[in-house]
């Protein structure tokens, strides 16, 4: 379950009912339920009647489906904190008569990370594969400073970092998301 689905469907349906309700209280203000609903209160005697004459068995299975909304509710949080749109190891293709090599996505993501945080004007730089192991894709982000030759650093960033990586990877077609900000702050390298 990915986690940016799963809160726009949530979101979607709280929406829905929220807006449901919004109606049928309009509705019933209007008269359109007939005139008791039009002139009674929000929340007449016929309701705390019902619980009176119902509580047996209406207490209970309010408190259950409490609880299983509270159940869903924590499951949402743990997708929320706990989930991930990173791949996984990555099979390597090519002659498999030797044997199957796979290839950490941290080990490709800290050669880029590093590879760009190297060159002159780059404030730091990060790397991800995201999506299937099968095709994942390439996330760059790199900060770079204000005073660097944007153009000429975003076609080395191209075409060595992700040249590599895609060589790497043995895959000239890797889809590749470059992200560029920039900063004003000054790095501060040690060593």
């Amino acid at each position: 379950m990915h986690a940016d689905r799963t809160n726009r469907a949530a979101a979607l349906l709280l929406a829905i009912l929220l807006l449901a309700a919004g109606v049928i209280g309009a509705l019933a203000g209007f008269g359109a339920f007939g005139s008791v609903t039009k002139h009674g209160g929000l929340l007449s005697n016929r309701v705390g009647a019902y619980f009176s004459d119902h509580g047996d068995w209406l207490w209970p299975v309010i408190a259950v489906a409490a609880a299983i909304l509270a159940l869903l509710a924590l499951r949402w949080l743990l997708v929320l904190l706990f989930s991930t749109d990173r791949a996984s190891d990555l099979t390597m293709t090519g002659n498999r008569s030797a044997g199957r090599t796979t290839l950490a996505p941290g080990a490709l993501t800290d050669a880029v990370s590093e590879e760009i945080g190297g060159y002159a004007g780059v404030h730091s730089a990060r790397a991800r594969l995201i999506g299937d192991a099968t095709r994942p894709t390439l996330v760059v982000g790199a900060t770079l400073h204000d005073s660097a030759d944007l153009p000429s650093l975003r076609r080395r960033i191209e075409s060595q970092a992700i040249g590599h990586a895609r060589q790497a990877m043995a895959d000239p077609e890797l889809p590749v998301r470059l992200d560029l900000n920039v900063t004003d702050r000054q790095a501060s390298r040690v060593g």
